[in-house]
């Protein structure tokens, strides 16, 4: 089993940076592919990026492709995603979801555990 807390959510100005975190606790953790979703006011949960478990494979929405990075540290059972330019069309709460075999898929089924999410705003 594989629980998850993100951090680094926050407020910013459009073209500027977040770093989000994902810290995961469980042995299975270097096992599992990682992603993260995001959720916006009204809208369903859209795909944004996902990590093979060891990092070899990344995918991207074409929404953020070219502005954010995603990267993992196994040693520290941590997941990133780096965020530039940032618009205010990513304003979402961001949801980090770990599954084991799930390759880099875009499909929420395929992830079994999912954070609490932390809260991505930028203003225009």
């Amino acid at each position: 089993q594989v629980q998850l807390v993100e951090f680094g959510g926050g407020l910013v100005q459009a073209g500027g940076s977040l770093r989000l975190s994902c810290v995961a606790s469980g042995r299975t953790f270097s096992w599992s592919a990682i992603a993260w979703f995001r959720q916006a006011p009204g809208k369903a949960r859209e795909f944004v990026s996902a990590i093979t478990s060891t990092g070899t494979r990344t995918d991207y929405s074409d929404s953020v492709n070219g502005r954010f990075t995603i990267s993992r540290d196994n040693g520290k059972n941590t997941v990133f995603l780096q965020m530039n330019s940032l618009k205010p069309e990513d304003t979402a709460i961001y949801y980090c979801a770990a599954g084991e075999g799930a390759g880099s898929s875009s499909w929420k089924g395929a992830y079994n555990y999912w954070g609490q999410g932390t809260q991505v705003t930028v203003s225009s």
